[in-house]
């Protein structure tokens, strides 16, 4: 066998905050065919709740020890510290995997993190199947990338010290360039138009010719994503970036942290808080597992800006931190106090 065919294919999955990159993942877990899945997980934020509801899922094909999470930073940054750990530990298992799923942070860059698969270590023994972007559906139909972009245009103005285009389009934009696929989430939550709308945003950043594939809740067969055989590693500097030639790229515009809050009676209610908190002050996304009183089951809750799911995804366990605990996450300079009175109620 060839060192190109014994190579592990990776698909990297990038998109922005909430666009629904780890319904996708979880989808093609469930579809998988019987191959052996690993996970790598990179969370913005410090507790890993994307992780946990992959977990969660009791997939034999991808048992908990296959998914590793990276919670340390953002993984186009710190790819050498953690990405590579991760690998490691990944290409050890028994059995060997058959595929390797990296779902990046929302602000990742994907071009990074594919050139280090170009590293001699790495190259010889992994390849990159396909880079696949998720973009937010619903968002795109009303002209943004972002959940509140009037919010975010007016920030840029106050500050004299930005000389470059609006950072959450350039992570946007970056991401698009460096895709084989577009995956268009949410597509159940547009008429024909909206996604029209949508499309046509994605084009006018496209600088290739990619193909947009319209999904809800994640349902796209897997042998459109598997399988790709692109080598992308080997093509990616024929993918431009606004950050080629930079060395790194910093996150000082966005805020994140947890906010504790007390076991509730009502997922609702915290649904219309959590929705309340993003309208009054500029969270793009809130993320976490809550405590439900009389409850077995551990709640799971989402939000992208005001847009708010929550469901049971299992009973608790004994292990389980029960704690109610949100990560939440928006433009810098937000105000922490008032969030965290709006989420306790």
């Amino acid at each position: 066998m060839t060192t190109s065919l014994s190579r592990v294919p990776c698909t990297v999955v990038t998109g922005f905050l909430g666009a629904g990159k780890t319904t996708l993942v979880r989808h093609l877990l469930e579809n998988a065919g019987g191959k052996r899945i690993a996970i790598i997980v990179n969370e913005f934020g410090d507790i890993g709740i994307d992780g946990e509801i992959l977990k969660g899922c009791g997939i034999d094909t991808c048992p908990e020890e296959n998914i590793v999470e990276l919670a340390n930073g953002c993984i186009c940054c710190t790819v050498a510290d953690d990405f590579v750990p991760a690998l490691d530990k990944i290409l050890s298992l028994t059995p060997k995997v058959d595929h390797i799923l990296i779902e990046t942070s929302g602000l990742a860059l994907p071009k990074p993190l594919v050139q280090a698969f170009q590293w001699p270590t790495v190259k010889s023994r992994v390849t990159v199947d396909g880079v696949i972007a998720v973009v937010d559906g619903p968002a795109l139909a009303e002209g943004r990338v972002a959940n509140d972009m009037d919010a975010l245009q007016a920030q840029r103005a106050q500050d004299e010290s930005l000389d470059h285009d609006d950072p959450v389009e350039e992570v946007f934009e970056d991401q698009i360039a460096c895709a084989d696929l577009i995956i268009l989430s949410k597509s159940d939550l547009m008429d024909a138009a909206g996604s029209a709308r949508a499309k046509a945003i994605v084009n006018e950043h496209s600088v290739r010719a990619v193909k947009i594939v319209p999904t809800s809740h994640g349902k796209v067969d897997p042998s459109v994503l598997l399988g790709l055989g692109l080598a992308v590693e080997d093509d990616i500097e024929n993918r431009k970036s606004h950050h080629d030639g930079a060395f790194d790229h910093e996150h000082d515009d966005f805020d994140t942290f947890i906010v504790d809050i007390p076991s509730i009676a009502n997922p609702d209610e915290l649904a219309k808080r959590v929705a309340a908190a993003a309208e009054q002050e500029n969270v793009l996304r809130v993320k976490g597992f809550v405590e439900v009183g009389g409850k077995p089951m551990r709640l799971l809750l989402q939000a992208v800006g005001p847009r708010v799911n929550h469901y049971y995804d299992r009973a608790w366990t004994a292990g389980d931190d029960r704690r109610s605990r949100l990560v939440v996450i928006g433009l810098k300079g937000l105000n922490r106090p008032a969030i965290e009175r709006i989420l306790a109620g």
